[in-house]
């Protein structure tokens, strides 16, 4: 039985067994094989060794012979031979010894697999004995296979060791991820052709390809679909920029930004940011419903001048009308494509239709009536379960040529649609109609409990919302809510998905357009917006404790899935000049903000109601002036951001908010220690000042965070024991309330005065956890600090190239998500320094240079590989 904690030297390499089919994945062979040896490891492959015996002796005996198996699988299952029930790559999987640790990559798309190799597929993941991811490019099985292979070989260190360490995040990668294609839940039908076609167009260099049509005629499932076909092309694949619930040209480069993972700091022109985070990339951005911000269509054309490598395929009712544009018209179904999509939408609705000779005809007429545009043909099959095809055929041959409101300015074919999807509508009993409309106000989907809350007219029982997920509201208004959302779900109007377990809806853009001049027509419209505003503000008043301790993690995930409509509750209160409502939903999630990088297009919302000209409340102006300057603390030559800082303090002072007073004195010290002649005397005065208030209204969170500034003017001032006080019970406090982001920070902090102080290993340590810390939640800017900490003890330790590679991997992660107060808080260059100033600097450029193209979860596995991190101290 082989040693589960061997660790081998570099003469007696872990062996590496590859298993996959070889002809269709040679590429990837290839760069799996580079993978492993960059980590000195033996690839055991079967085209590398010599074949004196049977195929399956050879396997068998290289499998007996191996650490590690990693299976790459597309769309082949692979040869089975005579005599023999399964192929090689199916044979070779079951032969895997149990111990072996099994990481199993699948390429995609994959419209050919063979049903076999999905029946494989199926059944491993099914058995738990393997890590299951997916890639597009061979440079990102490369990344993948590298950061596994390296947390793997790190958390076999750790076993080996005495002492036990955190392991790397598995999540660490999506810190600065772009957002990927998403994959639809069903087969696009019928547009092969057109798949090609755009990917011919993207081959031969095209830059910027607009997909026209009218909506719902399929442009974003086909983009989807000819961007995953593409993504194989572009080295680092293809990235998904959803601007559905963008209404706002100015907000585009904030869509693209988040889409890329770089952050909206407000500390730099956001184009500056993106054109600095894409310099290096090879990538392909699909850029779906861009016809509301056609005004944005300029800035695609910048930054595809500012960036050769990247290339955009985007989705548009209307053409961009710029310079490099190529057009491809997106056409409706033809008639077998037509029949078939409407038959398989009608069997996820009644799974016993088929076509037959009695219905073949009425079939293809519904088809043909609605101009074989997909949206309209899936509206009419869900109808199937209670209509023939003949009744649905003479429905909609009745009513839709007298369905005429509110298109007759449109398209022909857009008009088609709009007609179904009123027909669809009127086909609802009066309270799932009533609802449909308004839904309308929901930004990029929507939970059950919302659509409960605004179904029912915004009201709700007193004194519910403890538990922090229900909302009970009046049904008098509404009806049975849950009822009403299941048959527009039946009808194809709304779809629904499930989210950590929790059933999510969404509309497609054009039905949810409908919806919302149904509403606008009756007159409701401000109503149902305020009432949306309304569940939002309440949410996020439950939510804000919860953002301060244990349910940080799971809260800073559910706040994103919401974060359209935030945005559109925000923009609503807004626009109806409700400044006190505005600022209250700002500033109760500013921890959310913060650390998802928003904090910039928070400003712009403040930055309206301090411009407004209208009287605003003591409390609300305190508000807006922190969003407005807080961003800038760190850069501050003539002192007026911590003047209006302070004013902001007097402010909630005066209106009796302690504790958003407390917190504002963190940004003013941070301010008065931020300039080239800190003013550590004052910083401490407001921070002692600070830590009373939090203590006072009982804010451990506040508490932790202050202490944290005091150790800092402690570190300005060399009191290194003082500081190191202040570090240990910030972490102490954080860690007692479940506080990751406070833990986070205290634990960077203490690593620098544990260094200062000349104890090496526990400084390892509290960088090492700032760094787990970090990556699990998704924290850019503070895994960029814990690189940088362990950049200083690879250091002082003389290892150039891995200081070097640690310092690279800070720097990229920092240019590619936006983060620029870096000095500020880090101190690691002074030994960057050192080391050239010992004559290393040539070495140390090229490690640099090596760890700028490190992945998140491999910077991360070179941060812990050397930390032997102890269960932290209470």
């Amino acid at each position: 039985m082989r040693s589960a904690h061997v660790i081998r030297t570099p003469d007696q390499r872990l062996r590496i067994f590859v298993s996959s089919t070889l002809q269709e994945l040679a590429p990837e062979r290839r760069a799996a094989r580079a993978a492993i040896e960059r980590l000195h490891l033996a690839p055991v492959m079967f085209e590398l060794g010599a074949r004196p015996h049977p195929p399956r002796e050879l396997y068998r005996a290289y499998l007996d012979q191996s650490d590690v198996f990693i299976g790459l699988y597309w769309e082949r299952y692979g040869w089975v031979a005579p005599d023999e029930e399964v192929s090689g790559l199916e044979d070779e999987y079951n032969l895997c010894p149990a111990e072996l640790p099994r990481l199993l990559y699948v390429k995609g798309p994959a419209e050919n697999r063979e049903p076999r190799l999905t029946e494989l597929l199926d059944r491993i993941r099914h058995d738990d004995l393997a890590a299951y991811k997916y890639f597009e490019t061979p440079k990102e099985l490369a990344t993948l296979v590298e950061a596994d292979l390296a947390t793997l070989l790190a958390e076999r260190f750790e076993q080996s060791q005495v002492a036990p360490s955190t392991d790397v995040p598995a999540n660490a990668e999506r810190v600065v991820a772009p957002v990927r294609l998403p994959v639809p839940l069903t087969d696009l039908i019928g547009r092969e052709g057109d798949i090609d076609d755009v990917h011919r167009m993207l081959t031969a260099g095209a830059r910027l390809i607009t997909l026209i049509g009218p909506g719902g005629i399929g442009k974003s499932r086909l983009a989807l679909a000819a961007g995953r076909a593409s993504a194989p092309d572009f080295e680092d694949g293809a990235a998904f920029v959803d601007l559905q619930s963008v209404h706002d040209a100015d907000r585009v480069l904030n869509a693209i930004a988040q889409a890329l993972g770089v952050r909206d700091t407000g500390e730099a022109p956001l184009m500056d940011n993106l054109v600095t985070a894409l310099n290096d990339r090879n990538m392909l951005l699909v850029i779906d419903n861009f016809e509301q911000v056609l005004d944005a269509a300029r800035s695609l054309t910048a930054l595809l001048a500012a960036v050769p490598g990247i290339a955009m395929l985007v989705t548009s009712r209307v053409l961009l009308r710029v310079s490099a544009e190529q057009s491809y018209d997106v056409g409706p179904l033809p008639e077998e494509s037509s029949v078939s999509l409407f038959t398989e939408r009608a069997r996820a609705v009644k799974p016993d239709f088929e076509i037959t000779a009695d219905n073949a005809d009425a079939v293809s007429r519904v088809c043909a009536t609605v101009d074989g545009m997909p949206l309209a043909i899936e509206l009419a099959a869900a109808r199937i379960r209670v209509l023939s095809p003949a009744e649905l055929l003479d429905r909609l041959d009745r009513q839709l040529s007298v369905l005429v409101s509110g298109s007759r300015d449109l398209p022909e074919r857009q008009q088609t649609l709009r007609r179904t999807i009123e027909w669809s509508a009127q086909l609802l009993e009066p309270g799932q109609d009533r609802l449909l409309a308004r839904l309308g106000v929901f930004e990029g989907g929507f939970s059950l409990e919302a659509a409960e809350f605004v179904g029912a007219d915004g009201t709700q029982a007193d004194g519910d919302q403890a538990d922090g997920d229900r909302v009970d509201s009046d049904r008098d208004a509404g009806g049975d809510v849950l009822s009403d959302l299941t048959s527009l779900v039946d009808s194809s109007l709304v779809s629904q998905s499930v989210s950590a377990d929790r059933p999510r809806f969404t509309m497609q853009a054009i039905v949810r357009e409908y919806a919302r001049e149904r509403l606008a027509e009756s007159g409701d419209l401000a109503l149902v917006q305020d009432a949306h505003a309304r569940f939002f503000l309440q949410l996020c008043d439950r939510v804000e404790a919860q953002l301060k301790g244990e349910g940080q993690r799971e809260w800073i995930l559910r706040l994103g899935e919401e974060r359209e409509n935030l945005r559109g509750a925000e923009r609503f209160l807004l626009g109806s000049r409700d400044w006190d409502r505005a600022a209250h939903l700002a500033f109760s999630l500013y921890l959310y903000w913060w650390v998802t990088g928003l904090l910039g297009e928070v400003r712009t919302w403040m930055d309206l109601a301090l411009a407004s000209g209208d009287a605003l409340s003591d409390h609300t102006r305190a508000i807006a002036l922190y969003f407005s300057r807080t961003i800038m603390f760190w850069r501050d030559p003539d002192g007026s951001v911590a003047a209006d800082l302070s004013t902001s303090a007097e402010l909630f002072h005066r209106s009796g908010d302690r504790e958003g007073e407390a917190l504002t004195r963190i940004s003013l010290a941070l301010a008065l220690m931020a300039g080239e002649k800190p003013d550590t005397e004052r910083a401490r005065d407001v921070m002692e000042i600070s830590l009373r208030l939090f203590r006072e209204s009982g804010s451990q969170w506040g508490e932790s965070m202050a202490l944290v500034l005091l150790g800092r003017v402690a570190l300005l001032q060399q009191k290194l024991p003082e500081a190191l006080d202040r570090f240990s019970k910030s972490l102490a406090l954080t860690q007692a309330t479940g506080d990751d982001i406070g833990e986070r920070i205290a634990s960077y902090h203490l690593g620098w005065a544990q260094l200062k102080l000349g104890a090496v290993d526990e400084a390892r340590d509290d960088f090492a956890l700032s760094v787990t810390v970090s990556a699990g939640l998704g924290h850019v800017e503070g895994l960029a600090y814990g690189l940088e900490g362990m950049v200083a003890i690879a250091a002082l330790a003389g290892d150039i190239d891995r200081a070097g590679r640690l310092a690279g991997a800070s720097r990229a992660l920092r240019e590619r998500s936006g983060l620029h107060n870096g000095p500020m808080f880090t101190f690691h260059q002074a030994y960057l320094d050192q080391l050239v100033a010992d004559g290393a600097g040539a070495q140390l450029d090229r490690a640099i240079a090596e760890g700028r193209e490190l992945s998140v979860e491999q910077a991360v596995a070179e941060a812990l590989a050397e930390a032997g991190q102890s269960q932290r101290r209470p």
